[in-house]
């Protein structure tokens, strides 16, 4: 059955892309004043970020983990494919392997290298005109870090740096994770034997969570979000911003104080840089994430988890990837195709396009490549199509580490499996370390204990062949060479930009195409969903050359092939 629907993006939404301009709701054809406003956004608007988990991307000391000199070396390698930012997930010192959990705002995560080598990284990314954000956790630090043992003993004034109470709630009255709908009190309260008094930690005991009403607090999050910006970093990842404050039971999370703490950090981080840039995690559905917006005072960007369990869900019928932090309805109206409804969605909502960052897996979920099904060569063809429709979507992009080559994970479970190291090559531990023993392996950095996965599931990896970087940078037709391909499109094409119009049909059962023109400019995905080559010749038009073919055969195209058709 065809479906069809058509959305041409507005000068006034283009326009509302610079804060504080309130959204339009009238849609009328995409002028040329539009691209020429969309170029004149703020830098992250048309960006493409990388995220890297530095544990896992280059260790260069010998010691199994990856460093701050490993991330400076393959710059590079991340110029080449093309990025020009990097989203850094935790790098300030933490007990834990993942640095979720801080116990110092002003020290690097010491197993990545010295502040030196951290500020070199910096300034060597900037002379490549890459731009670097960290990770910032304000919604809660280490139950081990300085402020939590002051306040646990009741030392002034960091008694009431935390949310504290004398019992634990009952059963009944709502307690529980703020992103489910759980009776679970113990789930959230903690008892602390120094204090004889419960704390609340959203995130588990190990995590307590700050006390944001708390003027001392608010000034410090602001000092230590000034000594960063002072290195040079260019903003910053929000971790959890839906849960700063919290009134009750049924107050968890998305509060009208909520948003307005973060105008205020947003406020003072932009008096600090006008430039600096703050994207939140609200891992919910797109009204509740436009919220953060707070109608231009609010955050720059939030990331659309929405898109990417749309993408996946064309390639696997069935595909669940749970929300692990969040609340996803997956809600479908069926009157427009998925993606065009994601983009409705987002047109409809409070916020402007330009506030949402499109995205197909994070540091949180499963792989898409471990969530796809097939044996690896039809894996790799599927995660082409899925980097296809990322592509042609609207919107800030990021990827997350090792999605350019397909990487995948041993098994599902503990959170270590979709945070491994990076494959770069066929020599050991996949040119990733000298060590014998990479991060993975080293069992005191884990709390649970299980069996050893990574040999194995390396030597299936490497034995299967086309699945490192220098495997697949020598094949025209990669994985990473089409991402390398899309990212170069994206800032050459306007049409691939904000403003550009986006329409998504299907002409046969199977097939799916997406169009994307501005100004006579006209960029043509053709995607064959199927297990079956399909006649794409009705997609074909003498006015479009293809610039992307490897599985198109006359008017054939290949079973889970892709053909980008583009205008001169």
């Amino acid at each position: 059955m065809l479906r069809t629907s058509l959305t041409a993006l507005t000068l006034a939404l283009a326009l509302s892309a610079c804060k504080p301009a309130p959204q339009q709701t009238e849609t009328v054809a995409a002028p040329l004043a539009a691209s020429a406003a969309a170029e004149s956004g703020p830098w992250w608007q048309d960006a493409v970020f990388y995220q890297i988990w530095p544990r896992s991307f280059y260790d260069t000391s010998g010691d199994g983990h990856g460093d701050f000199n490993g991330m400076t070396a393959k710059l590079p390698y991340l110029q080449e494919l093309g990025i020009n930012a990097i989203w850094l997930t935790p790098m300030f010192e933490a007990p834990s392997y993942h640095g979720y959990d801080f116990t110092e705002f002003y020290q690097v995560e010491r197993d990545y290298g010295s502040m030196a080598e951290f500020e070199a990284f910096i300034q060597a990314a900037d002379a490549k005109g890459i731009k670097v954000i960290l990770d910032l956790v304000i919604n809660h630090i280490s139950r081990e870090h300085e402020w939590f043992r002051k306040s646990a003993e009741g030392i002034a004034p960091y008694k009431d740096y935390f949310v504290w109470r004398k019992d634990l709630p009952a059963k009944g009255e709502g307690w529980g994770h703020a992103w489910a709908d759980n009776d679970q009190p113990d789930a959230v309260w903690h008892f602390d034997e120094r204090r004889g008094e419960y704390y609340y930690a959203a995130f588990g005991a190990t995590q307590p969570d700050l006390n944001l009403e708390h003027p001392d607090v608010v000034a410090e999050m602001k000092k230590m979000a000034k000594f960063w910006l002072d290195k040079g970093v260019a903003g910053f990842r929000l971790d959890a911003v839906r849960f700063v404050m919290e009134s009750g039971p049924d107050g968890q999370a998305d509060l009208p104080a909520t948003i307005d703490y973060w105008r205020d950090f947003n406020a003072f981080v932009k008096s600090v840089n006008p430039e600096a840039y703050l994207v939140g995690e609200a891992w919910v559905d797109i009204p509740i994430a436009a919220k953060y917006w707070g109608n231009g005072e609010g955050l720059d960007q939030g990331f659309d988890f929405e898109v990417g369990y749309k993408i996946i869900g064309q390639l696997q019928q069935n595909a669940g990837n749970a929300a692990q932090f969040g609340t996803i309805s997956g809600t479908q109206s069926g009157e427009l195709h998925p993606l065009q409804e994601n983009l409705q969605r987002r047109l409809d909502s409070s916020a402007p396009l330009a506030f949402f960052t499109p995205f197909l897996t994070n540091h949180d979920q499963d792989r898409v490549a471990f969530q796809l099904s097939g044996d690896r060569a039809t894996v790799l063809q599927k995660s082409k199509l899925a980097a296809a429709m990322l592509f042609s979507s609207p919107g800030t992009k990021y990827l997350y580490y090792g999605e350019e080559i397909g990487l995948t994970q041993a098994q599902s479970g503990h959170d270590v499996y979709k945070r491994a190291p990076m494959l770069w090559n066929t020599e050991a531990q996949a040119g990733f370390t000298a060590a014998p023993l990479s991060w993975v392996e080293q069992k005191e950095q884990f709390t649970v204990q299980f069996a050893d996965w990574w040999p194995d599931f390396l030597q299936q990896q490497l034995s299967a062949g086309g699945n490192t970087v220098a495997e697949q940078q020598a094949q025209p037709d990669s994985l990473w060479r089409l991402y390398q391909f899309l990212i170069a499109q994206k800032k050459q094409r306007p049409e691939l930009k904000l403003a550009g119009s986006y329409q998504v049909t299907e002409p046969v059962t199977g097939l799916l195409q997406i169009d994307r023109e501005l100004n006579g400019s006209h960029t043509r995905f053709v995607l064959n969903l199927s297990e079956q080559p399909l006649d794409i010749s009705a997609s074909l038009e003498s006015k479009l050359n293809a610039s992307w073919g490897f599985d198109l055969n006359a008017s054939q195209l290949a079973p889970y092939g892709l053909v980008v058709l583009q205008s001169q």
